[in-house]
């Protein structure tokens, strides 16, 4: 019983972190997305943390790991990775964010980090890792881009 329902809550906080992210990529695709790139950018950064909350909770063993849960993490991390870097263009340094004026000071450093978070997400889903001992090795990669980033190019809000 307790399984099954870990294995709901991590689909369930999985799922709403894709669909979060789905609903922001398909607004960026068809033109429509939102005027506040602030807005956007936080929406995915929101999935990351849902996924990397369910990820984190397998490789505590808080939720039984899964393989079909651990490729949705993956994949999700993977799509957004692919798309939050749109979402800091001139101007959008200031308000109510938690991103470092060093981005715009050093776009070509961010845009490295975010390159080297795409080809660590990509190989993660590329490996479909099929036991916790594999999700462990693939996430733990894709969670280290995601810290270096943090570290080099986000402030901390009190």
């Amino acid at each position: 019983m307790l399984r099954s329902i870990s294995l709901a809550v991590a689909g369930a906080l999985t799922a709403v972190s894709v669909v979060g992210f789905a609903a922001h990529a398909q607004d960026a695709m068809s033109g429509a997305a939102s005027d506040d790139p602030i807005q956007s950018r936080q929406a995915i950064m929101e999935s990351f943390g849902a996924s990397a909350k369910v990820g984190g909770g397998m490789i505590k063993g808080e939720i039984p790991y899964n393989p079909a849960v651990g490729q949705l993490v993956l994949a999700t991390l993977d799509a957004g990775a692919h798309t939050f870097g749109h979402y800091f263009p001139e101007g959008s340094d200031t308000g109510d964010t938690e991103a470092s004026p060093k981005i715009w000071q050093d776009m070509d450093g961010f845009h490295a980090k975010i390159g080297d978070l795409q080809q660590a997400t990509a190989a993660a889903v590329k490996a479909k890792p099929q036991d916790l001992d594999a999700f462990k090795a693939t996430f733990g990669k894709v969670a280290k881009n995601c810290k270096s980033c943090h570290e080099d190019y986000r402030v901390k809000k009190d």
